[in-house]
């Protein structure tokens, strides 16, 4: 580390224009060719992928995304039946039918409306069947019929449009929570440093590198399958990261200028310390990231690798980018009035001082009170989470200016809330028996609990294959239409089939939902378990410790449920998500769990290394437990603080984009950083340190013997440690401020 960091500020104009060149080029590379995103929540082997499987066979082009073309008359306009509309409508329909991309165009005025149209007669809505799944559907398609759709309104006549691919044309609301979250946190950093040129310089690492991550990303969709909020959520990960490991940085340099080492001495320190442990817990943020490839689920295998890529490019630009430009503003990494007080004292170490130095003490007297306080609130915190149910969101809760949403509320107002997420049912057909069976099937389900509507069964050409469609009475994302597939396929159906070759398969969007998250759930133990099995390895071979590993483990999964009992109030039971903008309640992503784990784990990892790396190093110096919890969480409390305030920040900014699944990702995480860095390892952390006494520490001896010997940090002088420990030790216990001058040599 110390040879890259010497490197680079020597050759600094360098390493600053490969940095560039990187962005530049990505940027180009993305630019040209386009996003390629997609939420494929392919579930193998379960009954809604079937389902899917048997449409794609039997009816060609019936298993491609649908999207619903809504239109809706004023008094003035009258009824949808009008002349003119009927004419406007079935003029604008033909056209999106021979548009590109398009199979097939369902026309309410053809003679069997099959209840498109409304009682009232003031709404309507046709089907648009693409021939491709929404995933591999063309953006430059869904606008086509957008516009076309959209150029038949006029005084009197709205008309709006919803589906999966209509989606795909929505804008977001610019970059606002990104420029948010960069403002708040150049202010944190200017009040940490005093010096504009060194708050200035963990931005501008950070914005290189997400920025490069961002273009990679969307190479990354050509390649393999991509969330369209993969390159979102990594920007949100990305600058959080960034940010702090910057500013571990830079707070190293600048100790190493205030000791009176020279700019290239102090930058090649930092990174040859604190740069290894940047090293150190971005790979723990990458291996928890990329344990989500263990569940083989492509939709997550491709958000894993491209949060994965941001956190790696952070991290580099951190031990190669930060020095080179640390080197370029030299001594202006101080404020005047440092730089001033080194001109006129001479060198000075940093001590730890003030309320850190206090705080430090006043957990170490108080071990027992602080540790149970710290339990109750991640306890309480934490219990929502019990009522965690999964679930999908839909278009209902986009912004009400969006057309996505108008669409929905219109055909909710018309026809019922079931309509925006009707269940499919597909069976394939062997002789007559079976027609029969599904023609009494109508019967059946009509008189299901939570069914309003059935449509006639469809055949395919062959009579082979056949599906019929389910209109709930309650939303997609209710509880109820949930309990209306498990109904289905564990009640009605099987009833249904007796006697009879068939076997019917519920597929749709809730269904498709539902399966998803199962098979999450199903392997979220798996997960979770490897996950931290394999941080517990790292820690264990970091500190050498039974204890710290065991310890961290159990912090990081309360941090989690802390994180997802605050994500379950606001957005499931919603308190407070009308008044954040967020929409109404509902239930929470199915593969929201398993991302957050995997985030909230490694960024958790962070703030362990970083405190108990320092209260490692002293305890390896003096072999006091007492004075390395103390003197470790007095030096690197208020550099963890204002880092955990840098990232609240930017994470909480992101409920500015205007979409669910980042505003959830955001609260989450801002919700765990906080309790993380101000209960956890501030708090609770050092209480049961302190109470576990040299057992901290404790490693059988035959392991000790076997394992690789790593450093995260390698430790300072011990003399230099010891009298600076022995005398802030001393102004604690008497309640006064530390002089360097009372320092010994």
């Amino acid at each position: 580390m110390a040879a890259l960091a010497r490197w680079c500020v020597r050759h600094r104009l360098v390493a600053v224009l490969l940095w560039l060149l990187a962005l530049a080029g990505t940027a180009a590379g993305a630019a040209v060719a386009g996003a390629a995103y997609s939420n494929d929540y392919k579930t193998p082997g379960t009954e809604s992928s079937h389902a899917t499987e048997l449409l794609n066979e039997g009816f060609p082009g019936a298993g491609g995304d649908s999207a619903t073309v809504v239109w809706h008359t004023s008094d003035r306009a009258g009824s949808v039946r009008a002349a003119a509309v009927e004419q406007t409508m079935t003029r604008t329909l033909d056209e999106i039918a021979d548009l590109p991309g398009v199979a097939a165009v369902t026309d309410p005025y053809d003679g069997a409306d099959g209840g498109r149209i409304s009682e009232d007669g003031r709404t309507a809505y046709a089907t648009v069947t693409f021939d491709q799944p929404a995933e591999d559907i063309d953006k430059a398609q869904a606008e086509a019929v957008v516009d076309t759709a959209k150029s038949a309104e006029n005084d009197g006549l709205q008309v709006e449009l919803g589906g999966t691919s209509i989606g795909l044309t929505e804008t977001s609301g610019g970059h606002l929570a990104e420029i948010v979250g960069v403002l708040v946190a150049a202010v944190v950093l200017f009040l940490a440093f005093g010096s504009l040129a060194a708050s200035l310089l963990p931005l501008a690492t950070a914005l290189v590198s997400v920025g490069t991550a961002y273009a990679g990303i969307t190479l990354l969709g050509h390649a393999m399958t991509v969330a369209d909020f993969a390159p979102m959520l990594g920007t949100l990960i990305g600058l959080g990261v960034g940010i702090d490991y910057a500013l571990f940085i830079v707070t190293r340099h600048r100790r190493g200028l205030k000791r009176g080492l020279s700019v290239e001495e102090a930058a090649r320190s930092a990174v040859a310390t604190t740069g290894r442990a940047v090293v150190f817990a971005g790979a723990t943020v990458c291996i928890a990231l990329l344990g989500m490839l263990i569940l083989r689920l492509g939709f997550l295998n491709g958000v894993a690798i491209a949060a994965s890529l941001t956190v790696v490019l952070t991290v580099a630009a951190s031990v190669t980018l930060l020095p080179a430009l640390l080197s370029f503003i030299g001594m202006r990494a101080l404020s005047r009035r440092e730089r001033r007080r080194l001109a006129e004292h001479g060198p000075e170490p940093e001590l730890p001082t003030g309320f850190a130095a206090r705080w430090s003490a006043f957990v170490e007297r108080h071990p027992k009170k602080l540790g149970a306080i710290a339990l109750v609130v991640m306890t309480l915190l934490a219990l929502p989470t019990l009522g965690l149910r999964l679930g999908t969101s839909d278009q209902g809760n986009d912004p009400k200016t969006t057309t996505t949403r108008q669409a929905y509320d219109l055909l909710a107002g018309g026809f019922g809330p079931g309509v925006n997420g009707p269940l499919t049912l597909v069976t394939e057909v062997d002789g007559a028996a079976d027609k029969l069976a599904l023609d009494h099937l109508d019967t059946t389900l009509r008189a299901t609990e939570g069914v309003s509507v059935v449509t006639p069964v469809t055949f395919s050409a062959d009579g082979d294959t056949a599906y019929l469609t389910v209109v709930p009475d309650s939303s997609p994302q209710s509880a109820r239409t949930s309990e209306l597939v498990e109904r289905l396929r564990d009640e009605v159906l099987p009833r249904a089939e007796t006697g009879t070759s068939l076997d019917l398969h519920v597929g749709g969007v809730t269904a498709g939902y539902d399966d998803f998250a199962d098979v999450i759930v199903g392997k979220l133990p798996l997960f979770v378990g490897v996950v931290i099995g394999l941080g517990c390895l790292l820690l264990l071979l970091a500190f050498r410790s039974v204890g710290i590993p065991l310890k961290a483990a159990a912090m990081n999964v309360a941090a989690v449920a802390a994180a997802f009992g605050v994500v379950v109030a606001i957005f499931q039971w919603g308190w407070g998500s009308e008044l954040l903008g967020l929409g109404r309640a509902g239930p929470i992503e199915p593969f929201l769990p398993v991302i957050m784990v995997s985030v909230l784990f490694g960024l958790s990892m962070d703030y362990q290394v970083f405190l108990v790396s320092r209260m490692y190093e002293e305890w390896l110096e003096t072999g006091d437990n007492r004075r390395a919890v103390r003197v470790g969480l007095a030096e690197t409390s208020r550099v963890i603080n204002s880092a955990a305030v840098i990232m609240i920040s930017v994470f909480l900014a992101f409920v500015l984009s205007g979409d669910r699944v980042i505003a959830m990702f955001g609260i989450a995480l801002a919700a765990a950083v906080a309790l993380d860095a101000f209960v956890l390892r501030t708090l609770l952390v050092p209480a049961l340190m302190h109470l576990l006494g040299g057992a901290n520490w404790w490693l059988p001896r035959w392991l000790d013997r076997r394992m690789p010997r790593i450093s995260i940090e390698p430790p300072e002088t011990r003399a230099a440690h010891e009298r600076l420990a022995d005398v802030v030790v001393e102004d604690v216990e008497k309640e006064r401020p530390t002089d360097v001058r009372d320092i010994p040599g």
